[in-house]
């Protein structure tokens, strides 16, 4: 009986207790808290990391197909279609290294 007497008496320190221990408590382990921060920068660093990997390569992609389009290069043709089809003239010897 006398626990209860203290709890009425002390509603408003325990109140505030819990209160400080919730907001303490969501701020470092909730969903917008620091370690959900932390997880976040991480993974955000990862995928920057990686866009600027496809951006490279989408220049390379960019840069052939530039080759092949308006003014076309012959001798990149010409390295294109001798390494994709394995193609020589009569005169030249193939070695395949692969």
């Amino acid at each position: 009986m006398r626990f209860f007497q203290i709890l009425k008496a002390k509603k408003l320190f325990f109140f505030q207790i819990f209160l400080t221990l919730y907001i303490g408590i969501n701020l470092i382990g909730g969903e917008r808290g620091l370690i959900s921060y932390f997880e976040k920068s991480t993974y955000e660093k990862n995928l920057s990391i990686k866009n600027l990997e496809l951006k490279k390569k989408l220049e390379v992609v960019e840069h052939k197909n530039r080759l092949l389009s308006k003014n076309i290069d012959f001798d990149y043709l010409d390295t294109l279609y001798r390494t994709k089809l394995k193609f020589g003239t009569k005169n030249e010897i193939l070695i395949k290294l692969r």
